[in-house]
């Protein structure tokens, strides 16, 4: 009887094939997916666009058409006809639909696979692409290639989806001041987050050992700032390769990434580290410094320079709004990160300028907070004034908590949760991205002599594959406090990765469980279906992107 019901089947719908029901590999796992049995078949198929959809998304939908027509050797057309949306709502349709429904979030969508049609439904452009992103992970993996391959099985499960994430802020973190990446470098970062439905590029721009960013005003900081005479060797600070190192980006580099982030649903958060990790600006401008701490050079050595920003000059706070005014007109996102972290402040203590300004703002040291810390706190809430006025929020590491911390600012905590978990229950919006789970940075394996050198030099710190899956969090936090969670981000520090190859095999396959931590609720989550998906699915992807990882079978 089961056999006759299938043969029926395949009479009356031809375009449909009939299996078992599987769930496909997508990561990060949809919110929901409701599996039918059957597929559609979708090579050749007539691919409909809904006028109300953005310019954007129209873009993304023929950029989607035209590769599926590629690699499966049989052309697919977009078409735009009018009144799409109530045709679709009549039914007795066939094809692919993409409708624009606003009714959804703006991060949402639904797509809905009978055995006639495809429709997708998105509110706004960055559901429109998590979506096509959807579908591609659906398709044979060779839709991510550029060879055609006209005998693979170009079809579509039937399914329901209705997908979207569980936080707003999904981030990666790119250090390229320690060593510099070019622009193909970069696209080549926010092209991978894109598949895996990242949204915020987290741009570390500054720091002592380098000067990446093009300020017009102040032309020194990238003559001067963008290159050191040579890096330490392993862990030696005393040593140097002797090899001048450096590059930075211009102002219309910067643009250039901004709008390719943006086209694939990329908002770039620069970061411009202050008052320290300075030093590559101090060697370009010495006279931002404090009293008796010149001279200065842009730092051959990792680590944290005691040589800091002399805040207590009027001078210098103009420097920063001169700086962070050009940052602000290259970066159409709402933040700008501020740094804020590991600053010495012994300089503050002798320097006159730092102390005169103490006096005046009536700053007192107690059990808790010197003077000094109280400082920094009028330098972040000056530059949080100044950038509000340019329609900007700040962000600072978990460190911008010590002392006082004006309303309004996001905090982000790298010390592990504890600052994360402080900042919420104060009421601080805040980003997670403790060192504990999420320094890409940090070996991948607890058997460091397998691995690349690095900065790891314990085992037990090694962030696994498996360690940054099971990160959640929401640990520790009460209900209040947890809404006050934008979101989860990795950072990839670059003190010891000089390669795009070792960079790629750092971030890889990490970030793609890093993903799921972003997207899925708990309950979605299975690291055993992930792995299992990973193995079959996810690394021929990455393969045929042509990205280098780390095999996840070493030492899981």
């Amino acid at each position: 009887m089961r056999r006759l019901s299938i043969l029926l089947l395949l009479c009356l719908a031809p375009c449909v094939q009939a299996f078992s029901v599987t769930v496909p590999d997508i990561v990060p796992a949809p919110r929901e997916i409701t599996m039918a049995r059957g597929r559609l078949r979708i090579k050749g198929i007539n691919i409909n666009a809904d006028t109300a959809l953005d310019t954007m998304s129209l873009k993304a939908v023929r950029q989607f058409a035209d590769r599926l027509s590629l690699v499966s050797g049989k052309t697919s057309s977009v078409a735009t006809p009018i009144g799409l949306a109530r045709t679709v709502s009549k039914g007795d349709i066939s094809g692919m639909y993409f409708l624009k429904d606003a009714s959804l979030s703006p991060a949402a969508y639904s797509i809905a696979v009978n055995g006639r049609a495809v429709v997708v439904r998105s509110s706004s452009y960055n559901g429109t692409l998590y979506a096509l992103q959807t579908l591609r992970q659906m398709l044979p993996v060779q839709v991510y290639g550029t060879a055609q391959a006209p005998d693979a099985d170009w079809s579509l499960p039937r399914c329901t989806i209705n997908d979207e994430p569980r936080f707003a802020y999904r981030g990666m973190l790119l250090d390229c001041s320690r060593h510099f990446f070019g622009v193909d470098v970069v696209k080549k970062y926010l092209d991978i987050m894109a598949v895996y439905k990242l949204n915020r590029f987290h741009w570390h721009l500054t720091d002592d050992q380098g000067w990446r960013i093009e300020i017009r005003k102040y032309p020194r900081l990238t003559e001067v700032g963008a290159f050191r005479s040579g890096t330490m060797i392993g862990r030696d600070r005393n040593t140097s390769d002797g090899i001048r190192h450096g590059g930075y980006y211009t102002q219309a580099q910067i643009r250039e990434v901004v709008e390719y982030a943006a086209s694939l649903g990329i908002t770039i958060v620069p970061e411009i580290d202050l008052p320290g990790h300075m030093l590559a600006a101090l060697a370009s401008y010495p006279e931002l410094g404090c009293a008796g701490s010149a001279p200065y050079q842009v730092a051959t050595w990792w680590g944290i320079s005691k040589q800091v920003l002399n805040v207590g000059r009027e001078e210098t706070m103009l420097f920063l709004e001169d700086v962070l005014s050009e940052v602000a007109e290259l970066f159409p996102g709402t933040y700008i990160h501020i740094g804020g972290d590991e600053c010495p402040r012994d300089e503050w203590k002798t320097d006159p300028d730092c102390q005169a300004k103490i006096k005046e703002l009536g700053l007192v040291s107690d059990a808790e907070v010197s003077a000094e810390a109280r400082l920094q706190n009028y330098v972040t809430a000056r530059i949080q004034n100044f950038l509000a006025l340019k329609g900007k929020k700040i962000i600072g590491w978990d460190e911008i908590l010590e002392g006082e911390l004006a309303e309004g600012a996001t905090v982000m905590s790298w010390r592990g949760t504890k600052g994360g978990i402080k900042a919420a229950g104060m009421g601080y919006d805040v980003i997670m991205t403790p060192n504990t789970y999420c320094y890409f940075d940090y070996s991948q394996s607890p058997e460091l002599d397998k691995e690349p050198f690095g900065i790891t030099r314990d085992p037990k710190r090694a962030v696994t594959l498996r360690k940054i899956y099971d990160y959640e969090p929401y640990d520790g936090l009460s209900e209040e406090a947890a809404a006050h969670i934008l979101g989860v981000q990795a950072n990839m520090w670059g003190e010891y990765i000089a390669t795009q190859e070792h960079l790629e095999y750092m971030l890889l396959p990490r970030m793609i469980a890093l993903s799921e931590v972003q997207w899925c609720e708990p309950s979605r989550k299975d690291y055993g279906r992930f792995l299992s998906g990973l193995e079959s699915h996810g690394l021929r992807i990455l393969d045929l992107l042509g990205y280098n990882y780390r095999k996840p079978s070493q030492n899981l």
